[in-house]
């Protein structure tokens, strides 16, 4: 039978459930227990694809054409995993599953309720992933107390009670704050939390308090006693420079081996080794280059979750620590490319819209023309297209038909099976898709072989129809869709030091200990440019 750990959250939203989930994920894992990691998103939404990324973060997109979660994002980098769609579930989706059984008839005139019909759709959906593990660790999103999670929470509540208690625990993330005036950690909005949460009749197995400092003794004493938690499973869970270190603070701080205990699932040492070297690795890295990324959506850093990631994966791998300067592409039209200047590398990510469009092809031109390192993804790579066909060809009002429906020189065009949809939901070129390179790129040394897949999400693509003239000019379309072969991939400039941008978006594939190969060639690159700018 299958162990289940549920991770609840309180007192306020952002404190890191998602990155406590994949820390005890990586923690069962490395005692040699199939894991995998499960996340409920409490909203309305079908699924993140719709959600405009200030609201809450990326869309991280998974190999089946999920369009989920950033946490499912962590999940596959702390596990080293490929998740499903099926391992994000929303309110939408649940609620959407029994209005269509209804509909059918399969409730035999029910009257169709919360409870038992949504905890059981709930239920069956944890359990149907559940079936092929040892331990599932299932995240529930938002604050205990938030109206939209009360269903999530009686069908955890349920779990246990079905289940058994020793197959079942729960662990609560508080915050403790410290208070200038005072100068001591409280405990009082942890208990308050707790209460709520034991007023649902879930009982926490462990706290995992959240503080800017280690917890202080007297403070994890009140915890205990005011929440009837033992004092080994309240755990410190103080902020640290990189979040690759909180699994190994978790483990020292026991919670691994007390969940070990408390579901039954032996004393196996954990392996953790190569983990430690990797966080080691990138804490000992003194040498630095700044790496400029161009985007629209960069007053919130987690837009951008799995590029920086992906930067720090590929830190390790080159023995180089970068320094993101993130840039807000209108600011580049306002002010101009002098808020580029100095860096070592530029990259222009995805997006969608007008907003900040010639800013970024501003920085695309910088990149080209000044011979930075340069990576384009996504939207980024078919503005790389747009810049071309305007500064090079010559192409003025060149454009992507998004854009700009009326451009004389349509460079980029709708895919033609997106003509005649109106639904924007789940309806664009989703998922993984083999890419094929071709010999003797830049492509090729960077991927080492000839078919990979990698993860997509647009709508977009480069027109067929100015393909020659594009290659005439000098630029290479090195990967080319391995599926019709009609569409392309990937870009290059042979003559620049590194110059390439991806239809595709690498940094969903991008792991700790297996950096994406165009970013480990991009840090790379800027290594090496900085290394000549310092003679």
């Amino acid at each position: 039978m299958g162990k289940f750990i549920f991770v609840t959250g309180g007192v306020l939203s952002g404190l890191g459930k998602g990155i406590t989930s994949a820390s005890i994920g990586l923690l069962m894992k490395s005692r040699g227990l199939k894991t995998t990691n499960i996340k409920i998103d409490p909203y309305l939404n079908y699924d993140a694809g719709t959600m405009n990324p200030y609201q809450h973060g990326e869309v991280f997109v998974l190999d089946d054409g999920g369009e989920v979660d950033l946490d499912l994002g962590n999940y596959e980098r702390f596990l080293d995993t490929n998740l499903t769609f099926d391992h994000n579930i929303t309110t939408g989706k649940v609620y959407a599953a029994v209005i269509e059984k209804e509909r059918r008839g399969d409730y035999l005139g029910a009257t169709v309720q919360v409870i038992p019909h949504i905890t059981n759709e709930i239920k069956e959906r944890i359990r149907k992933i559940a079936a092929d593990y040892d331990v599932v660790i299932v995240e529930v999103g938002g604050t205990v107390g938030d109206i939209e999670s009360m269903p999530f929470l009686e069908a955890a509540r349920q779990m246990q009670l079905e289940e058994g208690r020793d197959n079942v625990a729960f662990v609560h993330v508080t915050y403790v704050p410290k208070l200038k005036v005072v100068g001591e950690q409280k405990t009082k909005p942890t208990q308050h939390s707790v209460k709520e949460l034991r007023s649902l009749g879930i009982l926490p197995d462990a706290i995992v308090a959240r503080s800017e400092d280690p917890l202080e003794e007297g403070a994890r004493k009140k915890i205990s006693l005011f929440t009837n938690v033992p004092e080994e499973a309240v755990i410190s869970a103080y902020d640290v420079e990189d979040t690759y270190e909180v699994p190994l603070l978790l483990e020292k701080e026991g919670l691994g081996r007390y969940l070990a205990k408390r579901l039954g699932l032996g004393e196996k040492k954990p392996d953790l080794d190569a983990w430690m070297e990797m966080v080691e690795r990138y804490r000992s890295l003194t040498e630095t280059v700044e790496i400029a990324v161009v985007g629209k959506y960069v007053k919130l850093a987690d837009s951008y979750l799995s590029i920086k990631e992906a930067l720090k994966h590929s830190s390790v791998a080159s023995g180089v620590k970068v320094k993101i300067r993130w840039i807000e592409a209108e600011d580049v039209e306002k002010h101009g490319v002098g808020l580029i200047e100095g860096v070592d590398g530029i990259i222009v990510p995805g997006g969608f819209g007008a907003r900040g469009t010639e800013g970024k092809m501003m920085a695309i031109r910088y990149a080209r023309e000044n011979d930075i390192p340069f990576l384009g993804i996504c939207f980024g790579f078919q503005l790389t297209v747009v810049e071309f066909a305007r500064n090079v060809l010559g192409m003025e009002g060149a454009h992507s038909t998004e854009i700009n429906p009326q451009t004389p020189y349509p460079v980029v065009d709708l895919l033609p099976e997106q003509k005649g949809i109106d639904h924007l939901g789940g309806t664009m070129r989703l998922g993984a898709y083999p890419v094929k390179i071709k010999p003797d790129t830049l492509a090729r040394k960077v991927y080492g072989k000839e078919l990979v897949y990698e993860r997509h999400r647009h709508r977009w693509e480069v027109n067929p129809e100015f393909i020659e003239k594009f290659e005439d000019a000098g630029l290479v379309f090195s990967g080319i869709s391995g599926d019709d072969r009609r569409r392309m991939e990937i870009l290059e400039l042979p003559e620049n030091r590194y110059f390439i941008a991806t239809q595709f978006h690498p940094e969903f594939k991008s792991r700790p200990m297996k950096p994406a190969p165009v970013f480990r060639g991009l840090v790379k690159a800027a290594k090496e440019r900085a290394e000549i700018k310092k003679g």
